[in-house]
């Protein structure tokens, strides 16, 4: 049985595709709905042989089905964002030990010791509905930031100005974590000119504005807070781990997760680097749900292994979960 220190202390290619087959044999014998999806591929433990064999779900199984790899009880079930009547995804994870695991060392190995910042929260449509994945890895972030200073905002924005200028003034490392309509609602009260501030927006604009190409979003925020890049989160509620990019829209994996490319004709073709096609996740942290999840995303994969978001299939839910959309 594969644990936790199998998973997160992966070091290299060829540990991360001997480990992935392994989670996709687990998942193969424990998960139920994966396996009848498999079946229906003609996909078995016997045929595949490397990742690219590995069958991916589409991520709408998990509105539908509960996507489950282990018999445990859920000791949270995450849930997706969406309008009145739409149906949302429900993820049930049976060991929250996993997404500790997986966002703390992900953010540390991006950003190094969380202790080293103020972390604030600008993410008011989360804060008002139960079930987010992204608030419960914010709080965590908030509280072992063991910074005083540290907390959510709501609709509070004089008093988050207020924060945000001292604590930059100050000198203090801080990091602004925001839904993108309430990031643009914060530089259209004030301009900042901030030195020691880092902005990572978690896209989302939840039908309050109009939908914006990445490039001009992130010139409107680095002109309202005086910075030169904006750093972004890839994450959902379907997945246990996250991406992160330090400006320009380019995204980076933690050693345990990684994407491919598959064509937008033929999903179970892949394509080469630099062309666009839809994303596919491999999530070894999610190794109790589905570890293999093809998303709704479009994007494009580089030969150093980071990648770009570049909107949604068109006809899928637009969830503002983390990303742009064009």
């Amino acid at each position: 049985m594969l644990t936790p220190t199998d998973i997160f202390t992966i070091g290299s290619k060829k540990e991360f595709e001997k480990t992935t087959l392994k989670v996709f044999r687990h998942q193969y014998d424990n998960n139920t709905v994966y396996r009848n999806f498999c079946v229906l591929l003609g996909k078995d433990k016997q045929n595949v042989k490397v990742v690219k064999d590995i069958p991916f779900l589409p991520i709408q199984f998990f509105k539908s089905h509960e996507v489950v790899s282990n018999p445990d009880p859920a000791q949270v079930i995450f849930t997706s964002s969406g309008t009145t009547g739409m149906v949302t995804s429900r993820h049930l994870v049976t060991d929250t030990n996993y997404y500790d695991q997986s966002f703390r060392l992900a953010f540390s190995q991006f950003y190094g010791n969380i202790e080293d910042y103020a972390v604030l929260a600008l993410l008011p449509s989360y804060l008002e509905r139960e079930g987010s994945s992204l608030i419960y890895m914010v709080d965590d972030l908030i509280q072992r930031s063991n910074n005083p200073d540290s907390g959510f905002y709501l609709s509070n924005y004089d008093e988050l100005i207020t924060k945000l200028v001292a604590l930059d003034n100050a000198g203090q490392n801080v990091l602004l974590i925001g839904v993108t309509y309430a990031l643009l609602d914060l530089v259209e009260k004030q301009g900042f000119t901030l030195k020691n501030t880092i902005i990572m927006e978690t896209g989302g604009m939840k039908g309050r504005r109009r939908e914006m190409i990445r490039e001009e979003l992130h010139e409107v925020l680095c002109n309202g807070f005086g910075v030169s890049k904006i750093h972004s989160e890839y994450g959902m509620t379907e997945l246990l781990s996250q991406a992160y990019s330090l400006g320009d829209g380019i995204f980076e994996c933690p050693p345990w997760m990684d994407i491919l490319i598959r064509d937008t004709e033929d999903a179970l073709t892949y394509i080469d680097y630099g062309k666009t096609g839809g994303i596919n996740v491999i999530d070894l942290a999610n190794i109790n749900s589905c570890s293999f999840i093809a998303t709704q995303d479009l994007g494009k994969k580089y030969t150093n292994q980071s990648f770009e978001v570049l909107g949604r299939f068109d006809n899928s839910d637009i969830r503002g979960c983390n990303l742009m959309v064009l």
